[in-house]
């Protein structure tokens, strides 16, 4: 009777052991298909994006290239490439080698407007605020104090990389329209400032001198050179930088 009853409970386990492996197997499956095509996903973006990225660096190249060959259509069609091609640092900063062309042909509008996308398109605050500053700048002799003020206040935060470059910017904004007393106060501020690159600290001096003497309208040539800087030449890499450096950086990250 003993062996009967072990035979039961050997076949009734044996029919539970078939019906959990029908019941989980094709879960198991299931979940190994799913894992499966994720991986497969994941490489596969991974690989787009590294091939996109590599398009955008060989257009940026040839961008840069035909600029030193004094090739201004072929380099704006490169970086337009580039731009259409890369994503984050590569477009931005394509973009404003675009929205650079545009300002040596006169064509401010439409450099402004490169320069907000290039803004936008940067995933490093360095880039972003640099684009930003210089489509301020381009704007100052004809947009009013109020719409350089809620492009540049922002910027000028403390927080932002290039809260220096964004606070002068604001003062020969506020020169420029008057707002002498405003102006002198900005530029003694960044005179005193501990995180002030030594440029802009004696660019700032200079202000002061020029109004305390009378000769402030001077200072709108200093506008004028600033807008006519040219936009970031470094690669993206480098121009990928903590706040920190943002300060030594050369013309890439200085409006």
């Amino acid at each position: 009777m003993v062996d009967v009853f072990e035979q039961v409970e050997e076949e009734l386990r044996s029919d539970r052991y078939k019906r959990m492996a029908r019941t989980w197997l094709p879960i198991g499956a299931g979940l190994l298909v799913v894992a499966l095509v994720a991986a497969l996903g994941w490489w596969g973006w991974q690989s787009y994006v590294t091939n996109q990225a590599d398009k955008a660096s060989a257009a940026y190249d040839r961008g840069m290239e035909a600029l030193q060959a004094n090739n201004p259509s072929g380099a704006d069609a490169a970086f337009a490439e580039a731009a259409k091609s890369g994503n984050g640092a590569y477009k931005a900063l394509a973009l404003m080698q675009q929205a650079g062309i545009a300002v040596t042909a006169n064509k401010t509008q439409d450099a402004v407007k490169l320069f907000d996308d290039a803004a936008k398109a940067a995933g490093d605050p360095i880039i972003a605020d640099a684009a930003a500053i210089k489509a301020a700048f381009l704007l100052m002799d004809t947009a009013s104090l109020e719409d350089i003020q809620k492009r540049l206040e922002p910027l000028a935060d403390d927080k932002r990389p290039l809260h220096a470059f964004a606070q002068e910017a604001l003062a020969m904004a506020q020169l420029q329209h008057g707002k002498t007393a405003e102006a002198r106060q900005a530029f003694v501020q960044l005179q005193l400032g501990q995180d002030v690159p030594d440029d802009v600290r004696q660019r700032a001096q200079a202000g002061v001198q020029a109004i305390d003497s009378g000769t402030a309208a001077g200072l709108a040539a200093i506008v004028r050179a600033a807008v006519a800087l040219p936009s970031p030449a470094a690669a993206p890499a480098a121009a990928v930088a903590a706040p920190a450096q943002a300060e030594a950086a050369p013309a890439a990250a200085r409006p």
